[in-house]
């Protein structure tokens, strides 16, 4: 059985007050210790458990970035209670210096935080190729159908706002958690110029990656999947993000958006088009006439 060391420590000037737990694996003959950041010895009896049987723990931690002591603590309560590993940082800085160190299977990201803002911080681990494919969920009070779009069109997979109840925070955590999952079971797909592969989550055309967020990701997978049909936005909510999230049809535009955004490096953005007043499809056939405009 790999042997474990729990040493409580602090970890640089940036996390005072946080725990961490540090788990010796061997690396050929030695054992290389490796800081994992506990927030209680809860934490670290979970994550020593969840070892001892061989899961990876560390990839199922969510990384809560949130400065109010007291949403950290009801959020770190209801996670917990979810069974989910957590880590909770106060800023952008300690969250961008965590997961540089430490995988993470989420983001709950605060909009308000001193210093560096949420969006801020979403757009920076959407334009880093080591950090683009984290799902991240905003948490916060601004609520105006304004604000989510730009949270959206910031790299934000899902959007919930305060106050907010206990339940639909860990559904929207495990419907954002297992679309992540499950577009990387299938094989790879190809459609005109462009590859993707679901298991390792690369799309290429004309040998050049694409890069794209999760969201974005999920997306044009089901488009390839399905190609030459006009799909409505709601079918596209139904089918991408779920059924059990609430979500504005008007998000769709925003991540076609992104998506032709992405695409258009390679010259493969005008294999989607938009149905005026319809939706969407994806098609090699690129003499749309009137039907079709740029949103």
């Amino acid at each position: 059985m790999t042997p474990i060391v729990f040493c409580p420590k602090g970890f640089g000037s940036g996390h005072a007050g946080l725990g961490i737990g540090k788990i010796k694996i061997p690396v050929g003959s030695v054992h290389e210790p490796i800081p994992i950041p506990f927030q209680s010895w809860r934490e670290a009896l979970i994550c020593f458990l969840h070892r001892a049987v061989g899961a990876a723990m560390p990839d199922s931690m969510i990384l809560v970035v949130e400065d109010d002591p007291e949403v950290q603590e009801m959020v770190r309560f209801v996670l917990h209670e979810a069974d989910f590993l957590v880590s909770v940082v106060k800023d952008a800085y300690d969250a961008w210096a965590f997961v540089r160190r430490h995988p993470a299977a989420l983001i709950l990201l605060d909009w308000m935080l001193p210093g560096v803002s949420g969006i801020d911080l979403a757009r920076q681990l959407k334009r880093n190729h080591a950090t683009r494919e984290i799902p991240i969920i905003m948490l916060t009070a601004k609520g105006e159908e304004d604000d989510k779009i730009l949270g959206l069109e910031s790299g934000a997979d899902d959007y919930v706002t305060k106050p907010f109840s206990a339940r639909e925070l860990v559904a929207r955590i495990k419907a954002v958690l297992r679309r992540t999952a499950i577009y990387g079971e299938e094989g790879p797909v190809e459609y005109g110029a462009i590859w993707l592969d679901p298991a390792t989550r690369r799309v290429t055309a004309h040998e050049s990656t694409i890069a794209l967020g999760p969201t974005e990701f999920r997306l044009l997978h089901f488009l390839m999947l399905h190609p030459e049909r006009i799909h409505s936005r709601s079918r596209l909510l139904d089918r991408v993000w779920g059924t059990s999230i609430a979500i504005e049809e008007r998000t769709v535009d925003v991540y076609m958006r992104r998506l032709r955004r992405a695409l258009r490096e390679t010259s493969c953005d005008r294999y989607l088009q938009t149905v005026r007043s319809v939706g969407y499809r994806f098609s090699l056939d690129c003499e749309g006439g009137n039907r079709f405009f740029d949103p």
